[in-house]
């Protein structure tokens, strides 16, 4: 037994001398057990299985923060990140959490005068819509005795402004009426009248189909056929009713010499006068002979006025001017412009009641 224990000794000791300790197989300045996946100081930055390059990391941590944005519905407002912390041991996962419910969203805030200082103050227009169908009666105007009449929105001294679509038995026109006129304002435009006493402009828009579809304004609208023979009509309309203001108005106009250059031999009725805010509408004319319409548009600057005609009065601010002829002495126009007008090419005034329905 005492030979064996002193094998045994001499053996333990053989191996402490030639077999160095494992601590040292390998040496710490050519291993490194130490892994980061966030900051540490004197450590490396891993990006998933490798050693991050210069800016990896930051663009790594930018993108999970985006991510972790999109799925928080709770705030607006990204929380301040923590200082890193030393990596521990990975944890054991919970069990997931139970979503919670979705938050109520809030009423919308009302706009603050700076959002809302461009917006129109105008009260929006009430419109009203309707259908029916009519048969004609005898033309009470005088004068017009052997005509058929059907009326759609008998004269106001509100301003109607809308569309109309009808189907009839036969081809009709469309009449609208502007008034009642003042005194005197019954000088060679055609008018309509029960008594001789209250007048109005007649506009009288010959469709000439039984079917289709019409833009108006006046102060009365009816359906209208130069014979005696009753018809009937069946209409939808679509209208607004509006008391007068700058832009929505009737009128009468005897013209002036045209004060644009090179027109000094014409005529012209200012309807709407020039402005930096562009008009857009409808209007009804009446005038006492065949005449044309205008809309300036502008200013526009002066190297614009090549090739396109052009208009001006003093030689430095310039329009563009757009000449509609169409051959009548009636009718009902729409319109976009900065400036509205009725124009004739001769040296005579004319006569123009009208109706305009205008916005900017």
């Amino acid at each position: 037994m005492l030979a064996l224990f002193v094998t045994a000794v001499l053996m333990t000791s053989i191996a402490a001398v030639t077999i160095p300790a494992a601590g040292v197989l390998t040496s710490r300045s050519s291993f490194n057990d130490n892994h980061y996946t966030a900051l540490y100081p004197g450590g490396q930055r891993i990006c998933g299985d490798h050693i991050c390059a210069p800016g990896e990391y930051d663009k790594m941590q930018q993108a999970l923060t985006q991510a972790q944005m999109k799925g928080n519905t709770g705030s607006t407002t990204p929380s301040t990140p923590s200082a890193p912390s030393t990596p521990s041991a990975p944890s054991t996962p919970s069990a997931p959490s139970t979503p919670s419910a979705p938050s109520t969203p809030s009423a919308p805030s009302t706009p603050s005068a700076s959002q809302g200082q461009n917006m129109s103050t105008m009260a929006a227009p009430t419109w009203t819509t309707k259908t029916g169908t009519v048969i004609s009666i005898q033309d009470p105007g005088q004068g017009h005795e052997s005509h058929q009449l059907a009326i759609i929105l008998p004269p106001s001294d509100k301003i109607y402004t809308g569309t109309i679509s009808f189907t009839a038995s036969e081809p009709i026109q469309v009449v609208e009426l502007t008034g009642p006129l003042a005194s005197g304002d019954d000088k060679g435009q055609p008018v309509w009248t029960t008594d001789g006493k209250t007048k109005f402009a007649l506009t009288l828009v010959d469709v000439n189909k039984a079917s289709g579809s019409f833009a108006f304004t006046g102060n009365a609208l009816a359906i209208h056929q130069m014979t005696n023979k009753t018809f009937t009509v069946s209409y939808a309309v679509s209208y607004t009713a509006s008391s007068s203001s700058d832009t929505v108005k009737t009128g009468t106009l005897t013209s002036i010499q045209d004060p644009g250059q090179g027109h000094e031999s014409h005529q012209l009725a200012l309807v709407l006068p020039p402005s930096s805010n562009p008009y857009h509408g409808v209007l009804t004319y009446s005038a006492s002979e065949n005449v044309q319409l205008v809309s300036l548009i502008g200013p526009i600057d002066p190297t614009d006025n090549k090739g396109q005609p052009v208009y001006t009065m003093d030689g430095k601010t310039w329009y563009a001017l757009v000449f509609v002829d169409p051959t009548n002495q009636m009718g009902t126009w729409q319109f976009v412009g900065n400036a509205i007008a009725v124009h004739t090419l001769h040296t005579t005034p004319f006569k123009v009641s009208y109706t305009v329905y205008a916005h900017q």
